[in-house]
């Protein structure tokens, strides 16, 4: 296993992603956490896919912050790239943190997408992640 930082471990492993998982990610630039990267890739024992990858996904990771764009446009863009148990992992700068988006928009772009929040993790010392996943079926609300 690489030198990653324990909390980037222990945050990967609660995304519930496990070897040979497809994992694509969208949003990467310069801020990303390296380690929380890393520790994903050694945890699924592959690469991060991006944007332009044409593989069916188990979870998308979006890095996304304020001023990022149209939250709702993003969601509603990697949902078909999901297998279909799959998930959107989004990650977002902790309260206080240059590009912090604020949890009424998340909610809002989250129901507008047709998605449902399920959990969040502790990303380490600047993100937070937040599990969005269709809504089982029969429980969505119209």
């Amino acid at each position: 296993m690489s030198d990653v930082a324990g909390y980037a471990v222990a945050a990967a492993t609660r995304l519930g992603l496990q070897a040979g998982d497809t994992v694509g990610e969208s949003g990467y630039d310069e801020d990303v956490d390296h380690d929380l990267r890393d520790a994903i890739a050694d945890l699924i024992e592959s690469e991060l896919l991006d944007d332009d990858s044409d593989e069916v996904l188990n979870a998308v990771l979006l890095w996304w912050r304020d001023g990022d764009g149209d939250l709702t446009d993003a969601l509603i863009n990697a949902v078909p790239l999901l297998a279909a148990d799959g998930v959107i992992w989004l990650i977002t700068p902790k309260t206080g943190l240059d590009g912090y988006v604020e949890p009424s928009e998340v909610a809002e772009a989250t129901q507008t997408a047709g998605l449902a929040q399920t959990t969040s993790v502790n990303g380490g010392p600047g993100w937070m992640l937040a599990r969005l996943a269709r809504p089982k079926s029969g429980k969505a609300r119209r």
